[in-house]
């Protein structure tokens, strides 16, 4: 099986490649520099579902993918604090998507403040961190988790629930049932 990530972040391969494995999933993975189609700084789980969603199907198209995967980084306002929320999608060649979302936490208002201002939250993380290529590592949770969550865990777990709903749907030998969307 080749899957195609709609990315050449290191996180993200990372976490798609850790997390196929983690399921037994006997698959090539390589990167796509796709476009998201959205926002450099997705704001709300819409649009940051939505960027996740372009990029799986921009994969699947631009490649020769059994599979394409889509992950996409955003923030959220929620009860007057900015969130940090994460999506996913996997797309099928034939324009099946599935969809999922992520864990979420609230980030300080010395980060929130220049993210709401139209900064975008990476290079906010590291003039906050002094750490250099903070999206490609541990990212925003990983600093707010003290290390306990990486960014790679989770886009890991957003993963496992795309391949899970894949597989419920009859794809990777599970039971057959409704519920994708369709390109």
């Amino acid at each position: 099986m080749n899957i195609i990530v709609g990315s050449t972040n290191k996180a993200k391969l990372g976490a798609v490649r850790e997390a196929v494995q983690s399921l037994g999933i006997n698959a090539e993975i390589t990167g796509s520099a796709t476009e998201s189609g959205v926002s450099a700084q997705p704001f709300g789980d819409e649009e940051t579902r939505e960027g996740a969603r372009n990029r799986a199907l921009a994969a699947v198209k631009d490649g020769e993918g059994d599979l394409g995967i889509g992950l996409e980084g955003g923030v959220k306002e929620l009860d007057g604090r900015l969130f940090i929320c994460n999506w996913g999608a996997l797309a099928l060649p034939d324009g099946t998507v599935y969809t999922a979302g992520g864990a979420q936490i609230p980030l300080p208002e010395e980060v929130a403040a220049p993210v709401r201002a139209g900064n975008e939250l990476g290079p906010v993380m590291e003039d906050y961190s002094h750490q250099a290529d903070v999206r490609q590592s541990g990212g925003a949770v990983g600093v707010f988790t003290a290390g306990t969550v990486s960014r790679a865990d989770m886009f890991g777990h957003v993963v496992r629930l795309l391949v899970g709903q894949w597989r419920f749907a009859g794809g990777g030998g599970g039971p057959v049932a409704s519920g994708p969307e369709h390109a």
